[in-house]
């Protein structure tokens, strides 16, 4: 015999209701951009390619879709340790049942939060707690997730620019180096750009130079 209704049951996680966890589920999805922005190694990956590609000099190439692709995986290779952690210390015991959600965020962050202090700066941690007021701890794991963010984004954001830098002279170089030669030569008419960009694709290939840059950024998060 058919039954006349459909019925749903929704179990919730631990000791949160299924209502309220979809709640939670669906704020965390609404912050999940600047979370992967923020919290994790995204910034100065993409920060070094957008510099790389202003220092090659061509323009749309590669193309945006193909340079923020690069760095999701390239994101999700150097969190994944991070995110193992996460998920055998919170999200496995709150699937289960064992920890309540509240548990689960605090077992999750001290992974999280010990990768961004590993590549935050002194400077930075002592600017955001002398502005927020927050006491000197024992241990900067006892530090607030409101001054280790913040204070990790300007860390990253210094970084990149100075791996940026780095990548941006030896192409400056030899834009200058035609310019100078086609000006002794009277050649005005012709965009030194235009004669650069070749030299500058011919030596970013021979030098192997995407191995050289990938293998460079994951190698700074080490």
């Amino acid at each position: 015999m058919m039954p006349n209704s459909l019925d749903i049951k929704l179990d919730g996680i631990g000791a949160v209701s299924a209502p309220l966890q979809i709640a939670l589920l669906l704020t965390l999805i609404s912050f999940l951009p600047a979370i992967l922005v923020t919290m994790t190694s995204f910034t100065r990956i993409a920060i070094v390619f957008h510099f790389l590609r202003q220092a090659l000099g061509t323009q749309e190439l590669p193309s945006n879709q193909i340079l923020i692709g690069l760095a999701l995986f390239l994101t999700l290779f150097i969190m994944a340790p991070v995110g193992a952690q996460i998920n055998e210390l919170a999200v496995q015991p709150a699937m289960a049942g064992k920890v309540t959600m509240s548990d689960a965020f605090s077992r999750g962050a001290p992974p999280l939060r010990t990768f961004m202090l590993k590549q935050t700066r002194e400077t930075d941690l002592a600017l955001f707690m002398e502005m927020g007021h927050v006491a000197k701890p024992r241990t900067k794991d006892e530090l607030p997730m409101t001054v280790v963010i913040p204070a990790y984004v300007i860390s990253e954001l210094k970084t990149g620019f100075q791996m940026g830098f780095f990548l941006f002279v030896p192409f400056v170089l030899i834009d200058l180096v035609v310019s100078t030669t086609l000006l002794s030569m009277g050649m005005l008419q012709l965009p030194p750009a235009m004669v650069s960009l070749p030299f500058k694709v011919l030596l970013f290939v021979m030098i192997d130079g995407w191995n050289l840059v990938v293998g460079s950024i994951v190698r700074s998060f080490s």
